[in-house]
């Protein structure tokens, strides 16, 4: 057999075969946490009918397909190795991914550079973020939390980016090179005494700890910005090749300049741009729009076009970064005619949640390439976290090479078949469910998973007179309809028992109608201690951490859902007990407080990257709702106010010793997804 794919590039080749696999062949290619990539339906070899004439063309409608979030390298890539990262890249490549963020070792390439400005590896030690927030260092919104940054560390993973940026170029990818933003080591301010450099504002610490808070910003418009701007390119050049002529920089994300003034703004943009270019003469400046919604009461109209216009026609790409909820290029003349990519954000934190608005991406990306005076070049995949919602990416992956706007309907039955290997009516209807409810979300809210379970209250809750004061879980559905959908996923079950795919999704329903429902109870719970009624606070609050437990059980049926392998593959990168414990921490550290508490205080970022994995849910969730419940009733019974406070200092501590624990969690999966989510609905909804 014969098979010709025409194309130019590994890309183009690789994103045709995925195309005649999965619509010649019916074969699926999904997205996956322990695999980058899973063929579940692949044909076998010598099974694929003959190409006629001269083979598969897929022709793109606009040139870019990117792919990465700034901090996409924290919350999902921080601690893979070579194999993971190798399948990472061929994934890309079958999805048509040509424009991928090559951010890995950067801090390796820092060393470098400072040390040409006399700044030592000791310098850098309260300057860098431990491994797992990293993303945020490299933002200048915090330093030296989770770090020091070992040397070991540092060569590893310069020596990963080698190998990354490859196998990158290998397929015909154009990678994205981080650039200069003005965040420098507070060290830089005493050898550059008179160099403008500010010390920021504090960034959501709870004391502003001056050990990891308020970092240094070298002002764009001193000539020592655009000397180390070049320098850092150059450095990279001399390390990796002339690889690409593409650089990302967001001065201004989070970060708003000291005026308003359109002609200041003018002249930082141009600065930052010089010292790109400098090191690049045919440099382009990709930049994240995320300011644009984030920070819109700073960043009105002529403030916005006086940093687009501030570098020559076409050395700037934006990204419209949350473009499937709130598009900015509607709303600014194109962008002033700065080229733009149309990007889906869909996921905060790395949630596990089931989301999406699977109409917006179907049209979306079309309406904006076909609307008058389009500036648009691109469409992207900007995602906090990656690793769940497989329908979603299949879909967004797709429209780099729809030019007319997909028929969900007709789409999702092609989808289900694929993704399974045969049709089953009982799945097809739920999915039909699933894309009028869970997939439909319409209400302009970013999704980020406020579920009681994984993202507890911090409140006090008689402070409230009534549940209005209480903090919502976000829910723009009718939960009783998803319900029905996980009757008939169910019901299928029994044609689609080997299907890896089908148990994934069994388990990610379930846990999403028994969480749904969780937000229920504990605000029947809530209600009766307001009511002071304490059996029925206990009652509730019982069937609450009941929930919790039998949540982990169901995950734990599933390879995708176990908290163990985050941690093995942080320790896996330790090379002595040293770097062992604080790889650790780190990876513990980042989905339960991510920031700094004190004795009564949270941290301002406490469950931001909350997590649905089996052993989190047990031995993190379950004390902290368990103590919280505790509280609760102890004050009823002593006929007291509830001490928010007394139940944080209680709690802290708890959370403390966790985040510092070595105790080990399992990498494989037990039990039957299928025997365990029957049981649940049966318990909780018949």
């Amino acid at each position: 057999m014969f098979l010709s794919i025409r194309g130019t590039t590994g890309v183009e080749i690789a994103s045709g075969l995925h195309w005649y696999l999965k619509y010649w062949c019916g074969a699926h290619v999904s997205w996956d946490k322990t695999g980058g990539i899973q063929t579940t339906s692949i044909p076998k070899p010598g099974s694929l009918p003959l190409l006629k004439d001269g083979g598969v063309k897929i022709k793109r409608p606009v040139p870019w397909n990117y792919y990465q979030n700034v901090v996409t390298s924290s919350y999902s890539f921080v601690w893979w190795d070579w194999e993971r990262w190798e399948k990472e890249v061929d994934w890309m490549a079958l999805q048509g991914v040509n424009l991928p963020l090559a951010f890995t070792g950067q801090e390796a390439i820092w060393q470098k550079v400072f040390k040409d400005f006399n700044i030592s590896s000791e310098d850098l030690n309260s300057f860098f973020g431990g491994p797992a927030f990293l993303a945020w260092a490299r933002m200048g919104n915090l330093h030296g939390w989770g770090g020091p940054l070992s040397q070991n560390w540092l060569d590893q993973q310069l020596v990963l980016q080698k190998q990354i940026i490859s196998r990158m170029l290998e397929l015909g990818m154009t990678p994205v090179l981080p650039s200069f933003s003005g965040n420098v080591p507070a060290a830089l301010t005493k050898i550059f005494p008179s160099a403008k450099i500010t010390r920021l504002g504090d960034w959501n610490t709870v004391d502003a700890d001056p050990r990891w808070c308020c970092t240094y910003l070298l002002d764009p418009s001193d000539p020592l910005f655009v000397e180390i701007g070049e320098a850092f390119i150059r450095k990279q050049i001399k390390e990796y090749g002339d690889v690409t002529d593409i650089y990302n920089c967001d001065t201004f994300n989070e970060n708003s300049p000291p005026t308003s003034d359109p002609a200041y703004i003018s002249t930082l943009g141009a600065a930052v741009y010089q010292g790109i270019s400098k090191g690049d003469k045919d440099a382009v400046w990709l930049m994240q729009g995320w300011l644009f919604y984030s920070d819109s009461s700073f960043w009105k109209p002529p403030q916005m076009k006086a940093l687009l216009q501030s570098v020559p026609s076409g050395k700037m790409i934006v990204l419209d970064l949350f473009a499937d909820v709130k598009p900015i290029w509607k709303t600014s003349f194109q962008f002033y005619g700065t080229p733009y990519i149309w990007c889906m954000l869909h996921n905060f934190g790395g949630n596990i949640e089931m989301y999406g608005v699977l109409d917006a991406i179907a049209s979306g990306p079309v309406d904006a390439r076909v609307s008058e005076n389009s500036t648009m070049v691109g469409v992207g995949m900007c995602m906090e976290g990656i690793e769940h919602n497989p329908i979603v990416y299949e879909l967004m992956s797709e429209m780099a090479f729809r030019d007319e706007k997909v028929k969900i309907n007709e789409w999702l039955k092609s989808y289900s078949h694929r993704r399974y290997g045969k049709a089953i009516h009982e799945v097809d209807a739920a999915w039909e469910i699933l894309y009028h409810t869970i997939y439909n979300s319409t209400d302009g809210i970013a999704d980020h998973n406020h579920d009681y379970i994984v993202m507890l209250p911090d409140w006090d809750p008689s402070a409230a007179v009534k549940s209005a004061g209480m903090p919502q879980a976000h829910l723009w559905y009718p939960p009783e309809d998803v319900i029905k959908a996980l009757q008939l996923f169910l019901a299928g079950g029994k044609n689609l028992k080997g299907s890896l795919t089908y148990r994934y999704d069994l388990v990610d329903l379930t846990r999403q109608v028994l969480s749904k429902f969780a937000n229920q109870v504990y605000i029947k719970a809530i209600t009766s201690f307001q009511k002071k009624n304490i059996d029925a606070l206990q009652l509730n609050s019982h069937m609450f951490l009941e929930l919790i437990k039998d949540i982990d059980l169901l995950l734990a049926s599933d390879d995708n859902f176990l908290l163990g392998t985050w941690l093995q593959s942080a320790k896996k990168l330790a090379v002595n007990p040293s770097e062992l414990k604080q790889y650790e921490w780190n990876a513990r550290t980042q989905v339960t407080m991510w920031f700094d508490t004190n004795e009564t205080t949270q941290s301002k970022l406490h469950d931001y990257a909350n997590k649905f994995w089996s052993g989190i849910l047990e031995n993190y969730y379950l004390p902290r709702a368990s103590t919280y419940f505790s509280h609760l009733s102890e004050s009823l019974k002593q006929n007291e106010k509830f001490n928010l406070t007394e139940w944080r200092k209680e709690w802290i501590p708890m959370s403390n010793k966790w985040q510092e624990g070595s105790e080990l969690y399992p990498v494989k999966a037990k039990g039957d997804a299928l025997t365990i989510s029957q049981a649940l609905y049966k318990k909780y909804f018949s």
